[in-house]
């Protein structure tokens, strides 16, 4: 049974409510952007991020993390609303909402533990760089239909505002922590906006947030094998993406909070409630490790500061619109570069002279990938790809054979390290077949036999030393290996006492 909440923690609930109320002004101006950014309707991108950050807070993996329609997921739907519309969309995120749920139903979570430290640090710092230089384009404005930078007074003005904002969150800390420096910053600078009357970008800008309750809504697509055809890449690649996105956040914040999370838990409520979007009018989503990160950093440990960001979204939808509407843009601006600044992993810049080589090209490729392409997912599988061959290659250096020979004129090989797919040309180099005695000795005690590569590699020397009728005796194989081996009966000597019992590696 799913325990939803640990009533044996201690939650400090003027903290969560405040953390909460954060979160909410970070997340409106960032879930509208992306849903524009798609070509969707405004108020899509907020029922998105009320029915995300809901779901996710009451149902998912660990207290503290902040899900939202974020920009990774809502990006790989673009070509699909350009190309099918928005019903289309609908679909597809209902679809990649049943493969996440699929991915925690068969306890899948577990694999995101395979994500090396390396393509951690790139995933991190290159979603930080993202995160900074979308703010840069709230200092472009639009000029007879074409996007330009700001000048003059108008520049000046961003600029300023966007300082104050970052001096108040990096400063108020130092004056008390018992309210978020982020909350004060935005309030600060919109009331400076508002008595001032001055005149800058506001959220109202962007799109009005104004709207009713999410609406019930069935995709209207034909059910038919071609619609599937369609929805099918875009459902899994956005389910896929916001999994990868998810899960690493996770991890993020479990090493934060020095806490452990359940992958597979996450896995199901991201499931749920992207389903829940795709019916509800929403433009799906993940976590976002922004919104969490100013989430964490305000003191936020508990799942009420999640239910009081999507409740306060929500509310703001139904009645405060007028207010989050007069928000200056380069308050929430400045928050959202603090947070870029923050998720910024400036411990990996630290150590790489102390790390090797290929995890340095790793950490870089997988940071350049996710900023180039912004595709999460892709540039944290090339990374832990990347990451396998090297350990692989290195791996293989590590067989070796020890060889003597005793009294009777018995040669003995006994091999170290690990055979397979990367070893076995090395392994099969240790033996001298021609000039070997007539009888020969393969000890695998301290080696594992891994997969059907190095099971091919024993056969072939086998074969190749009974061509020469030699006898090679195999010692200490494990049953699977002796069922596989070809010419098991003639050449493997048994001794059931001391040969090992362990499967071959899958």
């Amino acid at each position: 049974m799913i325990q939803l909440f640990n009533f044996k923690q201690k939650v400090d609930y003027k903290t969560e409510i405040l953390a909460g109320l954060t979160v909410a002004m970070t997340m409106i101006p960032e879930s509208l952007s992306f849903a524009i950014l798609a070509k969707l309707p405004p108020l899509v991108g907020l029922y998105g991020a009320f029915i995300m950050g809901l779901v996710t807070s009451i149902f998912g993996g660990r207290p503290g993390l902040i899900s939202g329609g974020a920009g990774a997921t809502v990006v790989v739907l673009i070509a699909l609303m350009n190309s099918h519309g928005l019903d289309y969309v609908f679909a597809a995120i209902i679809l990649g909402g049943i493969f996440q749920l699929l991915v925690g139903v068969f306890r899948l979570g577990k694999f995101i533990r395979l994500v090396p430290q390396p393509v951690m640090y790139g995933f991190v710092n290159g979603l930080a760089v993202i995160i900074f230089m979308a703010q840069l384009e709230q200092f472009k404005t639009v000029v007879d239909g074409h996007l330009v930078w700001l000048s003059g007074s108008n520049l000046y003005t961003m600029l300023g505002l966007v300082a104050l904002t970052i001096i108040i969150v990096m400063g108020f800390p130092r004056i008390t922590k018992a309210v978020p420096s982020s909350l004060v910053a935005i309030i600060v600078v919109g009331f400076i906006v508002f008595f001032f009357k001055i005149d800058t970008k506001t959220v109202k800008d962007i799109a009005s947030v104004s709207g009713g309750l999410p609406p019930f809504h069935i995709p209207q697509v034909p059910l038919t094998f071609e619609t599937l055809q369609i929805i099918f890449p875009y459902g899994l690649v956005m389910g896929g993406v916001g999994l990868t996105e998810g899960l690493l956040t996770l991890n993020v914040v479990d090493e934060i909070t020095e806490t452990r999370g359940d992958g597979n838990r996450e896995s199901l409520a991201q499931g749920a409630a992207n389903i829940l979007n795709g019916f509800f009018f929403g433009m799906g989503g993940c976590p976002m490790i922004a919104q969490t990160l100013v989430n964490i950093s305000a003191g936020a440990r508990a799942r009420l500061s999640g239910i009081v960001a999507a409740f306060t979204i929500l509310s703001i939808i139904l009645f405060a619109s007028p207010i989050i509407e007069a928000l200056p843009m380069a308050a929430l601006t400045g928050v959202m570069m603090m947070v870029a600044m923050g998720t910024f992993e400036w411990m990996s810049l630290k150590i790489i002279n102390k790390m090797p080589k290929a995890d340095i090209v790793v950490g870089v490729l997988v940071a350049l990938i996710t900023i180039w392409l912004h595709n999460l997912a892709l540039a944290v599988l090339i990374g832990v790809i990347i990451s396998a061959l090297v350990f692989a290659w290195e791996s293989a250096k590590r067989i070796r054979a020890r060889k003597f020979m005793d009294e009777n004129g018995v040669k003995y090989y006994e091999i170290y390290g690990p055979l397979f797919f990367g070893s076995t040309t090395a392994f099969m180099e240790k033996f001298d077949i021609q000039n070997d005695p007539q009888e020969v000795i393969i000890d695998f005690k301290e080696s594992r036999i891994a997969d059907m590569s190095a099971i091919e590699a024993v056969n072939k020397l086998t074969e190749k030393y009974l061509k020469l009728n030699k006898t090679v005796r195999l010692r200490h194989l494990s049953t699977d290996c002796r069922k596989l081996l070809q010419n098991a009966n003639q050449v493997i000597d048994v001794n059931i006492i001391d040969d090992p019992t362990y499967p071959v590696m899958e």
